[in-house]
């Protein structure tokens, strides 16, 4: 194995530096607004001193951050020995890390704006073991050489011990037909329209809205309300039409600004099927590559919102035993959006061994009330404070009962279940559709809940729990009929039955 040690970019001083004061933008923004954007030169000014005192704290983080972007860079070395990926980092504190190349799960890619100007990219080693959602080492830039040099050396090492043990009676290496063939399959490109779609059903307008909310929330005592309350009383007189006219232009602007982050982040989308891996490409900005080994997939989930379920589409999630991918959460998104049409075909394609239409066993008739029953614990007290406080237009809070039972209806309709050889199938809803599909091998925690109004209607529900992340990730299917629900706990502790229930 190497000796040579290997150092980072000198362009990872500024990347980290960037990083840092990206941290501190908003709460130096949030200072200097409390401050009233008062900065004066004038030493003889009253509060002259007082007013510098976030511009001095400011500075001096910037430098500080500077410096330790330095400090990184010069320090971190990494290099190859028995087997391993080793890592040296820090100056007064000395970091080592061993990783061996057997517990490498995937190398993860980002190109950022530094990274595609000199010609670099962020690795991202990601392990079995880790459980904090963080990879277990990450080369923040790196040239696409040395990026592929790291992964040809652990592709060789894992294969060289592979052929010591796989061979067959006759001392062929089974391994060698194998080992050529690495076809790639695309499973799924997205197109601008389906992008146009995704930022039009997804959460995007509300989220850039309530951005929008909270920047102005920080600027509340700035905002001459009072001037914008009487131009909107004289705009109201106009009639109907212009307010209308109003509420669609910000409307359709939230929309555009979805549209473009959408593009930012989910530009090129693609999905790679190769040598037992997925591969997700995507960004316009920030370019990513992310891979999933297929035998770390946990669950996967189709997810239908209202808007989506409306037009058609659907998204897929997987649950993953692996480290977070560079990302903040264990599941990861692998087809933003999908036709319905389209995504049973796709997946039995990329997981043969699932059957993804199957009919569901339903909760009975006598657990309708369950599903909206729970939620009035919540809703009496709110319904009595807005009638006491603000009688008699409070009393209008009483109309919120009826959306409550009609989406507890909706709940209803939606739950189920399904068994199939080694298959758990379970359909729920909170507001979006999610059907929850798992291996048996793959769960970690099955159990039954029942609560005392529940067992006199001999009602009972039923929790799967897959390992994802630090709590795991779960599905469950709620009021079942207690046989119902039995069937599915016998199920998960004997053998693997080839009825469906």
């Amino acid at each position: 194995m190497s000796d040579n040690r290997f150092k980072l970019h000198p362009v990872t001083t500024i990347i980290n530096f960037v990083k840092g004061l990206k941290d501190l933008l908003i709460p130096f923004l949030i200072i200097f607004a409390a401050n009233g954007f008062n900065l004066s030169f004038n030493p003889k000014e009253e509060g002259f001193w007082a007013e510098l005192i976030p511009l001095a704290v400011m500075t001096i983080l910037t430098i500080l951050y500077l410096f330790n972007g330095i400090i990184k860079w010069w320090t971190f070395v990494y290099w190859f020995e028995d087997d391993e990926l080793r890592v040296k980092y820090g100056l007064l504190v000395k970091k080592k890390r061993y990783i061996p190349f057997d517990r490498i799960q995937s190398f993860n890619y980002k190109e950022g704006i530094f990274h595609r100007v000199f010609g670099l990219v962020q690795v991202m080693v990601e392990t079995a073991g880790s459980t904090d959602g963080k990879p277990e080492v990450i080369l923040t830039a790196i040239t696409k050489e040395a990026a592929n040099q790291i992964e040809q050396v652990t592709r060789k090492v894992k294969q060289t011990k592979m052929e010591g043990v796989l061979e067959d009676e006759d001392g062929v290496d089974i391994l060698e037909k194998d080992s050529n063939d690495h076809q790639q399959r695309i499973i799924l490109k997205m197109k601008v329209k389906d992008l146009i779609i995704l930022a039009s059903t997804s959460n995007g307008i509300g989220v850039v809205l309530a951005g929008v909310a909270a920047v102005l929330s920080q600027f509340s005592e700035f905002i001459p309300y009072e001037r914008i309350f009487e131009e909107v009383s004289s705009l109201i007189k106009f009639g109907v039409v212009v307010v209308a006219i109003t509420i669609f232009a910000a409307l359709f602007i939230a929309w555009l600004i979805s549209v473009i982050i959408t593009f930012i982040n989910y530009y090129d989308y693609t999905v790679i099927e190769e040598d037992e891996r997925i591969t997700i490409t995507r960004g316009l900005l920030e370019k990513k590559r992310i891979t999933i080994p297929l035998n770390r997939i946990q669950a996967i989930k189709i997810i239908e919102s209202p808007l989506k379920q409306i037009f058609g589409y659907s998204s897929v999630v997987v649950e993953s035993a692996s480290a977070g991918y560079g990302e903040k959460d264990k599941k990861m998104t692998l087809f933003p959006l999908i036709s319905k049409r389209e995504v049973y075909n796709t997946l039995r394609d990329l997981v043969p061994a699932f059957e993804w239409e199957q009919p569901l066993t339903k909760p009975p008739k006598k657990a309708k009330p369950f599903f909206y029953r729970i939620d009035f614990l919540w809703l009496v007290p709110i319904i009595a404070l807005s009638s006491y406080f603000w009688f008699p237009y409070g009393l209008l809070s009483i109309l919120i009962i009826v959306p409550v039972i009609l989406i507890g209806l909706w709940q209803y309709k939606t739950t189920g279940f399904a068994i199939k050889g080694n298959q758990l199938t379970i359909v729920y809803r909170g507001i979006s559709r999610v059907t929850f599909v798992v291996e048996k091998k793959r769960i970690q925690a099955m159990q039954s809940k029942q609560s005392y109004f529940q067992k006199r209607k001999n009602i009972a529900s039923v929790q799967a729990t897959v390992m994802s992340g630090m709590t795991g990730a779960t599905a469950k299917a709620a009021h079942l009929n207690v046989h119902d629900a039995e069937q599915v706990l016998l199920w998960f502790e004997k053998g693997v039955s080839e009825k469906t229930f």
